[in-house]
Parts: C-alpha cells; structure tokens; sequence
C-alpha cells in the first residue's frame, strides 16, 4: 500500500531495521574509504571492522552519497506511489549529504523537501520517525516537515569520548579545544549545539565523566513523555550499564533504545565512544 508522503533519510540516522520496516523509511548511506576500499555504511562496513581498523591507526576518511543516489531513492518512492518526499538529513556542518539531497531534489519525479536536520545518529532517527509518523496519518507534505522540525528542536544529544584526536583530525571540533583538552589530560563531554560539535564540560576521568553524562540526560528529560537512545563505539557493556540506569532513572520514558553506531559517526569519534540522545515527544 503506497503512502501519500515518502520519508528519506541517510544511514547516519541508525534507526533500528524493525522500525524502517515498519515505517517504510528509506536509508541512503554514506561512505566509508578504509585505505583505498571504498564501502557503503550499513552494508559493506560493520562498525566493529571500523573500530579495529581505527585501533590500527589504519586511515579512514566518510564520503557523502552521490547525488544519484538520491535521485534513485526518490524515483522508488514516486514508483511505489508517494506524491511527496520528505529527504531528512545529518547537519550540513558535518557533511555534503545535505546538498548532494537538494541536488537530486531539484529533477525528482515528485516533490521533495530537503531538510537539514541539525542533528546526526537517533537524534537525526527520531526526526526521521516523528515525520513518518505523520504521514501515516495522513499529513500533508508540509505537515511531515513541521513534524520533523518541532522534534528536532527539542532534541538533545549529548556524549563522551575517550579522546578528542578523531574529531580534530576530521575538522569536526577545533584543533585548540582538542589540545586543550589533550593537554590538560581532560575526559571531553561534547553536544550538539546549533548543528555543530560543542565542548560541553571537561571531566578528571572516564567514570565521572559517564556519570556526569548520565545527570544531564536525567536533568534534561525531566519526567515529560521522552525517548532516549544510547549509542556506542566498541562500548557496549558502558552503554548497557548506562541504559538500565536512565530506564530506572527517567520517570517518563517511553521508549528506550541501545545501539553501536555506525562506522561514519565511529570514524570521527573513535572507539569508546558513549552517547545519549534525548527527544521529547
């Protein structure tokens, strides 16, 4: 059965498969290029073979999709019967995905708004659901777009990483905060602010600064209906152990998912990485 409103979104979202089944959600992914193998996030790279190649200090450098690749995925939209396309899509200040989209937007077969999201991983899913959601009941283009920028404009995510080298070798935190930080033997807490990565606090180590994480995501929830997700790079009993805390912790939590991110976001981040990303409904 065709929808009237198509969602596309891109493989740094991370959603769950069950829920792209369910919501027929399409997934563009990125690229990853290990060395001189060029590979498709999600299907060609597991984000474990891309933590091992990072601990290797093997060079990985992402890659946006193609504008025909885009252009594909809105094609089987409009053959499968959507009369609109809604192509959501990880910060522009992270990456080109979000012009190679409005590229192929512009000879589409049908419409399509292109929206930059401002976010990345489930911060990025949840606006990709909330659209969905939409237009399975029957709302408008535009509507599907409204959708997704009320939920982005609540959501927050916030993480730890063991150390700030993948950001500024990728040009995604600036070179002074990462020596900064390196100097003063700091563990970094970072966010999302206005699309970009943000130095949130430095912490003395790793377990405060996971136990700080987990206060501001209990501080930012509140006890208003939430979703959160929690998110890892090759940390999976810390996210584990940070998800049952937040599940006892977090009053009005509706739905709680735990998931190892992708080899594009692993790319910047390194291994040890541990997130939250927190979205109000």
């Amino acid at each position: 059965m065709s929808r009237h409103v198509a969602i596309v979104t891109d493989s740094t979202a991370y959603l769950p498969q069950d829920a792209m089944e369910r919501h027929r959600i399409t997934a563009v992914p990125l690229t990853v290029v290990l060395g001189d193998r060029a590979l498709e996030e999600g299907t060609e790279i597991s984000a474990r073979s891309l933590a091992q190649a990072l601990q290797k200090r093997k060079p990985v450098t992402t890659s946006r999709p193609s504008p025909e690749m885009f252009a594909a995925a809105y094609r089987a939209a409009a053959e499968e019967g959507a009369t609109g396309i809604v192509s959501l899509h990880l910060s522009a200040e992270f990456s080109g995905t979000y012009d190679a989209a409005a590229l192929a937007a512009q000879d589409a077969p049908v419409p399509v708004r292109v929206v930059d999201s401002g976010m990345v991983a489930m911060a990025l899913g949840f606006c990709a659901l909330a659209a969905a959601e939409t237009a399975e009941g029957g709302g408008t283009l535009d509507e599907a777009v409204a959708a997704a920028e009320k939920r982005a404009d609540g959501t927050a995510a916030y993480f730890y990483v063991d150390t700030l080298d993948y950001l500024r070798r990728g040009g995604r935190i600036g070179a002074a905060q990462a020596l900064l930080g390196s100097a003063l033997a700091v563990k970094p807490l970072l966010q999302l602010d206005e699309g970009r990565i943000e130095l949130r606090e430095k912490v003395r180590t790793a377990s405060k600064a996971i136990a700080r994480l987990e206060e501001i995501v209990v501080e930012r929830a509140g006890r208003s209906p939430v979703d959160i997700a929690v998110h890892h790079l090759a940390a999976g009993e810390r996210a584990a152990a940070l998800a049952e805390r937040l599940r006892d912790r977090v009053p009005g939590l509706a739905e709680l998912y735990v998931s190892e991110v992708g080899a594009v976001i692993g790319a910047h981040t390194g291994p040890g990485l541990l997130g939250a990303v927190v979205s109000p409904r």
